[in-house]
């Protein structure tokens, strides 16, 4: 197995200590959340660097990087849901988003077409606002200034968007192959 690999291990290792450490009696729990969330998303950066820097690319890194990534997201949306029933709209934009890329992906894949839907900016900004996004709603607290909350989700709003948007790329790019 390569450090590649070990990355994204660690970053599905975290996940439920996220949760855990989240619902904890703890001190500072949401912080203490946050900061493994946060750690967790670098990974994802971390791992891609590694596969390219060190030439550590593989089939099951490709994989097993997204999966983890969306195991990462989606967990901690459905978390913050359970608090604040308010996100509901923007996490389901965001988890169909990446259910239906995931499978159009698959399927291009199963083409011989994976490289039209590769990663695209759009993807990428989505994937970061997202992350910031989550970041700042595990912040909050009964104890938060309310305009924190209310960047938040506004944030979470934009990433939603965001997901459309680059869903929209996707299907553009994969639309030849879809309907020859």
């Amino acid at each position: 197995m390569n450090w590649a690999n070990q990355v994204t291990y660690f970053r599905l290792l975290l996940i439920p200590l996220v949760v855990v450490s989240y619902h904890s009696e703890l001190g500072h729990s949401n912080v203490i959340a946050a900061f493994l969330f946060t750690l967790a998303s670098l990974t994802d950066w971390l791992d891609g660097y590694l596969a390219r820097r060190l030439d550590l690319t593989s089939d099951f890194g490709a994989f097993l990087d997204p999966v983890a990534d969306k195991l990462l997201v989606v967990t901690v949306l459905i978390m913050l849901v359970g608090e604040n029933n308010f996100l509901l709209l923007p996490t389901i934009v965001i988890i169909a988003r990446e259910v239906l890329i995931s499978a159009l992906r698959e399927w291009m894949a199963s083409k011989g077409h994976r490289e039209a839907v590769a990663v695209a900016f759009s993807g990428k900004l989505k994937t970061t606002f997202q992350m910031i996004a989550i970041i700042v709603l595990m912040l909050v607290t009964d104890d938060t200034a309310e305009w924190m909350l209310l960047l938040g989700y506004v944030m979470i709003t934009i990433a939603a968007l965001l997901s459309l948007y680059s869903a929209l790329h996707y299907f553009k790019a994969a639309r030849p192959y879809l309907f020859p």
